[in-house]
């Protein structure tokens, strides 16, 4: 135990050093947004798969697969990589040509200035979840490798000071260089970890066997229209709601040109895919390494299955290789989505509101953000009852709703326009939010409720300004 927490102590002062170091790099505040644009594919990929592989696809996905199997983690992994090729495919080039610094300047220079506000206001609250499940997993391992001596709300506090530290004075410069490292942790982390549990078990086919018979593998839903319903609810909430998000736009903003922030994308979606059904592997490999700490965990705490059946089993060089790596996820998952939402608030909102700040002290706007939201973040993750991977799923159904509809139609649909825009927004977000209230167990999804009202809105609200707006020339024309 002394040899892991020491290791984790001496991991901490190096990736913090490294995240300082590279605020050297930081000039003004495009360096700090989107580290000047000038990103190579190596180190973009290597964002995209860190930040996306955090403390849900090591903790959450992995307890989730062993109590629900694929069905109930379709919208993480599956859902999750699938946005990061469609955006690659079919956003990235667009939006990298338009030189923005955030993805809110786009609904600007499309919809105008309300439509700019609310979608940031949006993708702001979206990202309390999914900041705090990270903070909430550095509280737990923080509590694990100490044996309980540090608690979990002590844990997050730490884990979030140090974060905050390199985010705050690095931004994006620091979000890359650690990111790049720390995905080379993870792969060699996670590949070591699994080939130690294929030993115990007997070699990687009699897990899969003994997950195949139990019905884990099994991918779709039953046939009946509630499942069907919530299942497509649950997978298009982060293929679709994770689009029109700061830190997916930033990834693409920060590359060098417009090929790596495609290719970067869909490589980085295929290789979060890949790696994040290892994980599963290893903790549906506790069933037959250990049913019975499963079965003691699976209701009271599922997420503890992977790293007790490590605690217990594995020797010291596998628990430093499997926290080493675990550490890294959440790190870089969580310096990104710190990130992102202080970035957007600062300059879609604050900015319009101080028009006339210097670029340095757009700057220190920035960084104050950052601080803020850390701390917001933070009390949030102490007070949340929520599971990681139940935290991280439900970050998305806000900007599903309000977001991405707007989004594809300003790109795609050349009757789009503010009004739309406008109703798209508010008939999406007051019929999910009252479908949450009034009936959440309806047998459609309320997210998937607010997308259709969203669809519905974009197109009536769209429509009908048009119309009105003719009948106006019209009349005017005929005066």
């Amino acid at each position: 135990m002394n040899t892991l927490i020491w290791f984790v102590v001496l991991y901490w002062i190096v990736s913090v050093g490294i995240g300082i170091y590279a605020a050297r790099y930081v000039r003004n505040s495009k360096d700090f947004a989107v580290a000047g644009r000038s990103l190579p594919m190596a180190v973009v990929t290597a964002m995209v798969f860190a930040t996306w592989f955090g403390s849900e696809a090591v903790l959450g996905i992995p307890a989730t697969f062993v109590q629900k199997g694929f069905v109930g983690v379709i919208a993480d992994p599956f859902g999750s990589a699938m946005c990061l090729i469609i955006v690659g495919l079919v956003f990235a080039k667009r939006l990298y040509r338009m030189n923005l610094m955030t993805i809110s300047d786009y609904y600007k220079n499309r919809y105008g200035r309300a439509v700019e506000i609310i979608v940031s206001l949006c993708i702001v609250i979206s990202y309390l979840g999914w900041v705090a499940a990270q903070i909430k997993a550095l509280g737990l391992v923080f509590n694990v490798v100490s044996g309980g001596a540090i608690s979990m709300n002590t844990g997050m506090i730490i884990g979030s000071v140090s974060v905050l530290v390199y985010t705050l004075m690095g931004g994006m410069w620091s979000v890359a260089i650690t990111d790049f490292l720390q995905m080379i942790i993870i792969v060699i982390g996670i590949i070591y970890i699994s080939w130690e549990v294929s030993g115990m078990v007997g070699g990687a086919e009699m897990v899969v066997r003994h997950a195949a018979e139990a019905g884990k593998l099994r991918i779709w839903p039953k046939p009946e229209l509630r499942d069907i319903l919530w299942f497509f609810g649950a997978w298009v909430t982060l293929m679709f709601g994770s689009i029109p998000q700061q830190d997916v736009f930033q990834r693409v903003a920060s590359s060098k040109n417009e090929n790596v922030a495609r290719n970067a994308s869909i490589v980085g979606g295929v290789f979060y895919l890949l790696f994040a059904l290892i994980p599963m592997f290893l903790c549906y490999s506790a069933m037959l390494i250990d049913p019975v700490l499963v079965e003691s965990l699976i209701d009271k705490d599922s997420q503890m299955i992977l790293p007790m059946m490590i605690m217990t089993y594995m020797p010291v060089f596998a628990q430093v290789m499997f926290f080493g790596a675990l550490l890294s996820a959440i790190k870089s998952c969580a310096s990104a989505t710190l990130l992102a939402p202080s970035v957007t608030f600062s300059e879609n909102v604050m900015k319009e509101i101080l028009p006339n700040l210097s670029d340095k002290q757009s700057l220190l706007m920035m960084r104050l953000v950052v601080l803020v939201f850390a701390v917001i973040v933070t009390v949030f993750a102490m007070n949340s009852n929520s599971s990681i991977f139940e935290m991280v799923e439900d970050a998305y159904k806000i900007t599903l709703v309000a977001a991405f509809v707007p989004l594809v139609a300003g790109f795609f649909w050349k009757y789009a326009n503010r009004h739309g825009a406008l109703t798209s927004m508010i008939a999406g977000l007051v019929s999910w939010i009252g479908m949450e209230i009034l009936c959440p167990d309806w047998t459609m999804p309320p997210q998937l409720v607010g997308l259709v009202m969203s669809v519905i809105g974009m197109i009536a609200g769209s429509l009908v300004s048009l119309k009105l707006r003719k009948e106006t020339e019209a009349r005017n024309v005929s005066v």
